[in-house]
């Protein structure tokens, strides 16, 4: 099959100027300033300079430039003073409203959703993500092709039963990358395929899934709980590859801590359902932490963006916990607790100074193995496996003999209490 080479429209190191058009039906100023600030932090991690900003509020978009014929010849001049090298929409453009906008502007122009695969393309190590991102950018180019493909096959007219002119250019593209299409889609079902399988062959392991907006400090948590060294920066999409490392838990209780890439506000469809592989470790887990940076202030708006998402990977009714990081950048306790309280399965904690971490990890427990409960164990004194067991995941609170056997009053969890009860020779009193 002849391969099709895209022409990836990256922004690394231009000058950008960033656009945002607040609709007539949406009256939320402030969070199109936070869709602005946000849009300037992708744009910063895409390797971007950002050297100008326009808003303009409309009843209806453009059909043909989204903004209105005097914002684009403004936005012209913008572009001309400030030497831009693109322009950034935080809205998503139709292929004839980014072809008009480069015309009048000369000046390349690209929306939201392209910035991010931009972003996602840069950011892939793994086949896996490399694959799931070529995907997303094919999905999203298709319908661009005539403006973000470079001629690269060409088939011949000509020759018995193909008398004429063969496919333009245009048809055997976009052919080429149906195709490709194809055969992505079939490799990245083989590879949710199986890891499907490799979570599932998790039989009685605990699993606790990290998520949340991107950004919100998941990774340093997840460094945090189980003094692992992932790669931890100030960025958007730092990682898009899950990492799963063991959380000792207390009462020597182990489990699967997994991180997953960060979520973001209208994340592109494509991202998401090509994603879905990455996305396993939660679908699966047991327990998911949703990571919330305290410290922004827009903390509604990004639990909103990450419960949607959840929702639309088949999450909603997952067991969620939500953990509010980054206390240490917000000593506000009055706004702390008015968030805890509009949410009670919260926690706070900063995984950078530990604050909350033992509370964190006594709420998983609780949730992953029960609440801790007394017990009165008998064991015979020469069954070793027995008093290990109980010296290993116990905590011993009394330890008396009688009549050649060893009698302990002991506090563990529930889970714990029926794993102690297998162990051969156990005879377990629960008071009450």
């Amino acid at each position: 099959m002849k391969e099709l080479k895209q022409t990836r429209r990256s922004v690394a190191r231009e000058r950008a100027i960033l656009v945002e058009v607040i609709s007539g039906s949406d009256a939320n100023l402030e969070g199109h300033r936070d869709r602005l600030e946000e849009l300037g932090r992708l744009a910063d991690t895409a390797g971007a300079e950002v050297v100008g900003t326009m808003s303009q509020r409309r009843a209806s978009v453009h059909p043909g430039t989204y903004i209105g014929h005097g914002k684009v010849e403004e936005l012209k001049e913008l572009a001309q003073a400030k030497r831009a090298q693109v322009i950034v929409f935080g809205n998503d453009l139709t292929p004839a409203q980014v072809r008009n906008l480069e015309k009048v502007t000369d000046t390349k122009t690209i929306d939201r959703s392209e910035l991010i695969l931009d972003i996602f393309a840069s950011r892939a190590r793994t086949m896996e993500a490399k694959l799931q991102v070529e995907l997303a950018q094919l999905e999203y180019s298709l319908p661009r092709l005539k403006q973000m493909w470079s001629h690269l096959s060409r088939m011949e007219g000509g020759g018995i039963a193909t008398r004429g002119p063969g496919e333009t250019q245009l048809e055997s593209d976009r052919r080429i990358a149906r195709d490709r299409v194809n055969e992505l889609k079939a490799r990245i079902r083989e590879i949710d395929a199986r890891k499907e399988r490799e979570v599932q062959a998790r039989t009685g392991a605990l699993t606790v899934g990290l998520v949340g907006y991107t950004n919100a400090g998941k990774s340093s948590l997840l460094n945090a709980l189980t003094g692992s060294d992932v790669y931890v920066a100030d960025k958007l999409f730092a990682t898009l590859d899950t990492r799963t490392r063991a959380w000792r838990l207390p009462y020597h209780v182990t489990a699967l801590l997994s991180d997953t890439v960060g979520f973001i506000r209208d994340l592109p469809h494509h991202l998401v359902a090509s994603f879905k592989a990455t996305l396993e470790e939660a679908i699966h887990a047991d327990l998911l932490l949703h990571v919330v940076d305290v410290s922004t202030e827009h903390v509604n708006a990004d639990m909103e963006a990450v419960r949607l998402v959840l929702d639309a990977i088949g999450c909603k009714d997952k067991p969620q916990l939500i953990v509010f990081n980054k206390t240490d950048l917000r000593e506000d306790p009055i706004r702390l607790d008015i968030l805890q309280r509009a949410h009670p399965a919260s926690v706070a904690v900063s995984a950078k100074t530990g604050r909350g971490l033992d509370e964190l990890q006594q709420i998983v427990l609780e949730h992953l193995a029960g609440k801790p409960a007394e017990a009165t164990v008998r064991a015979e004194a020469g069954n070793g496996r027995l008093l290990a067991w109980i010296e290993r995941h116990a905590t011993i609170l009394e330890t008396r003999f009688d009549d050649g056997d060893v009698v302990q009053r002991v506090r563990l969890p529930a889970r714990l209490m029926s794993e102690m009860r297998k162990v051969p020779g156990a005879r377990v009193e629960i008071p009450g």
